[in-house]
Order: structure tokens, then C-alpha cells, then sequence
């Protein structure tokens, strides 16, 4: 079984699968996950995402509300933060295992600086043989700079450190098929409409995504070399009853000859502005060169220099991301311009490509 020969291994639970119904710990089913985990444990990195904060904070304090203000589920998640990361430190500890908390925000994952630092952090606990237990920083995001799930959160953390599987534990099976016996689908290569066309997107009592977010997960695997499992986290010992019976959903990556830092660009989960180029430029992009400001014929959306920014041709279809060498009011000025002018348009020497090929995956 793959996940037996893979060195790196994310693990994401999600919140039903952490919290019962009554807003408590599921303890007996983390020490049945924790039994599976030692099987196969040695000489591999592990790291857990774990949802479920704001779902034991509410507990704690008696919060019985579904519809909560933002400002105050952060509070709430601060408290059931401490909770969540308690209830992990005591189980790991009885066998042995240690644990460490690293809660993450889309600015250390989205922001290249910021990423590398928490790569090094996760190879360090890794050399201390311990395990991270990851959350999103609840507590201090907010509506605009969220994940708003962890499934996108735990496909980020897999491609920054090089994860060879990412396993979803779910309160499903894997993906269904829309035929009447509603069946797995045991392998997906490609995530295209047909796959789209079955979501049913319910969401849980506690839980902030559904299937679609399992996808958009699935898209960063794929294009980071990640192999991808949803299986069902509803049942005891839930990666060995996985393996054992075959009933999951495993998404097959691309066989990837980027670099990490060409990963990290194409599994980006957001773009901060996008760029229309003629067709001359989309050419030339496709033969492998630079974007110049001569192919540019618009810009959307406001960045700075270094952003992550999408191309796209004139019928708004997605051509390339990259990493954009100017900010969105120096290419205003420049759009369509020929190389040799920027200088005199902007009034100081600068770069001449807008998106350099070495900073660009094309899609």
C-alpha cells in the first residue's frame, strides 16, 4: 500500500470526526487513530491537521449557537484551541509520542518568505520526532485572510513539506458516483466537470467545508506530486479499516518535474490580481519565454511586486501563474508598451520582464 512506502504523511481530521455530537472529545476514536498511526509510524514524518477548536470552545463554555459573530468564534478558538491541543498532548503521551502545536494563517503559506520559515519549522520537529498538530489561527483571521477550511489548509501544508500522501478523514467514504448504488470512485487522475458534476456539497454540524473543498485540496496534490486519500474517519481505526477493506477515493498526482518553488506557485489557493494578454504573448508563453509588458492588454485587481498573479488570455481562460515582477499600477503604465520604454515611463531602471519564465507555471 502506497501509504506504507511514503516518508511523509499529512493526516486531516476533521471536526466531526475530533467532536461528538455534544460538543466533546472523541477520545476513544483519537486512541484508535493513534494504534494505526504506530503501525506504520517508523521512519516517517507525520503531521495531523485538526479542525475542531471553535466546536470545543463552544462546549466549554456552554455556547449552544450555530450562527456565530466572527470576532467572537476567534475568541471561542483561542479557548478551544488550548483544549484541542491538551487532548492530543495526553493521548500521544501515553504512547510515547511527542506532540507540537503550530497554528498557521494564509499569510505563512501564501507569502514565499513566510513559507520557507514554516517548512524549517516543520523539519525541525520532525528531527525532534515530533508530530505537529496543526490548526488554522482562528484567533486572528479574519473573513477576508481565512482558509475558511482545513482541507485547502492540510493540501498547502503537504506541498510545502514535501508530503508524498495527504489522507482526509471525513464523515464520508470517499466520492461517490451519481448512479442509483452510489459508488466510490475508487482512483481520480483529473479533476475536470465530470468530477465536478458530483458534488454534493452538505456540510456537517461542525464542519466549514464539504466535498468541494476536498477537490480544490485534491487540484494542489495533484499538481505538487502529493497522492491524495478521502476516506471515512467515522469508524474506529479509521487508516487501517482504509486499507484493509479499500474503500477510500485516492487522487493520482501528476508525475512532476517542477522545482519546489514552481510547486509552491501553481498550488497557490488565491491569486491577487490577473493579467490579459494578446495572443502573440500567449504564444510565447507557451514556447516556454517571459511575459513583456508588449502582450499585455489589461490588468485586474491591485498587487505588489513578487504577488501571485494569474495570465489569461483574452476569453478570460487561465494560461499561467507567476510571480508578478512590478506592481499593478507600474504595469498600468507600461501594458503594451515595448521593453526599451520602461525606463522612461517609470523614470528609474527596472526589469524587463513582467513575470519572468522562472517565476511562471503554466496551467
Amino acid at each position: 500500500m502506497l501509504i506504507n512506502n511514503s516518508k511523509k504523511i499529512v493526516i486531516k481530521l476533521g471536526s466531526s470526526t475530533v467532536v461528538d455530537n455534544k460538543g466533546k472529545f472523541k477520545k476513544k476514536w483519537v486512541k484508535s487513530l493513534i494504534k494505526d498511526i504506530k503501525k506504520f509510524r517508523e521512519k516517517k514524518d507525520l503531521v495531523i491537521v485538526s479542525s475542531g477548536a471553535i466546536a470545543l470552545g463552544q462546549n466549554y463554555l456552554k455556547i449552544k449557537k450555530k450562527k456565530i459573530k466572527l470576532e467572537m468564534s476567534q475568541a471561542i478558538a483561542s479557548v478551544g484551541q488550548i483544549h484541542l491541543a491538551g487532548e492530543f498532548q495526553k493521548l500521544f503521551d501515553k504512547h510515547k509520542i511527542k506532540t507540537g502545536q503550530i497554528l498557521i494563517s494564509p499569510d505563512d503559506t501564501e507569502q514565499r518568505r513566510r513559507a520557507l520559515n514554516v517548512r524549517r519549522t516543520f523539519d525541525n520537529l520532525f528531527k525532534l520526532k515530533a508530530i505537529p498538530i496543526v490548526n488554522e489561527n482562528d484567533t486572528t483571521a479574519t473573513a477576508e485572510i481565512k482558509y475558511g477550511d482545513n482541507d485547502r489548509l492540510a493540501a498547502r501544508v503537504a506541498q510545502i513539506i514535501g508530503a508524498d500522501t495527504l489522507i482526509i478523514l471525513s464523515d464520508v467514504d470517499g466520492l461517490y458516483d451519481k448512479s442509483k448504488s452510489r459508488k466510490i470512485i475508487r482512483t481520480v487522475t483529473k479533476i475536470d466537470s465530470n468530477i465536478h458534476a458530483m458534488i454534493d456539497n452538505k456540510k456537517n454540524l461542525y464542519g466549514s467545508g464539504g466535498i468541494i473543498t476536498k477537490l480544490d485540496a485534491a487540484k494542489i496534490c495533484i499538481n505538487a506530486g502529493c497522492h491524495m486519500f478521502i476516506g471515512n474517519g467515522k469508524k474506529n481505526n479509521p487508516i487501517n479499516n482504509m486499507i484493509k477493506n479499500k474503500i477510500y477515493t485516492h487522487f493520482i498526482p501528476k508525475i512532476s518535474s517542477l522545482d519546489a518553488r514552481k510547486k509552491w506557485i501553481i498550488s497557490s489557493l488565491n491569486s491577487s490580481g490577473k493579467i490579459y494578454i494578446d495572443q502573440g504573448a500567449a504564444q510565447a508563453l507557451e514556447q516556454g519565454k517571459s511575459l513583456l509588458a508588449a502582450g499585455i492588454t489589461k490588468i485586474v485587481g491591485i498587487f505588489e511586486k513578487g504577488e501571485n498573479i494569474l495570465i489569461v488570455d483574452q476569453n478570460d481562460k487561465g494560461l499561467a501563474r507567476g510571480l508578478s515582477s512590478f506592481t499593478s499600477s507600474e504595469i498600468n503604465k507600461i501594458k503594451g508598451k515595448q521593453s526599451k520604454e520602461i525606463e522612461n515611463i517609470l523614470g528609474y531602471l527596472s526589469k524587463t520582464e513582467i513575470v519572468h519564465k522562472d517565476d511562471m507555471v503554466k496551467l
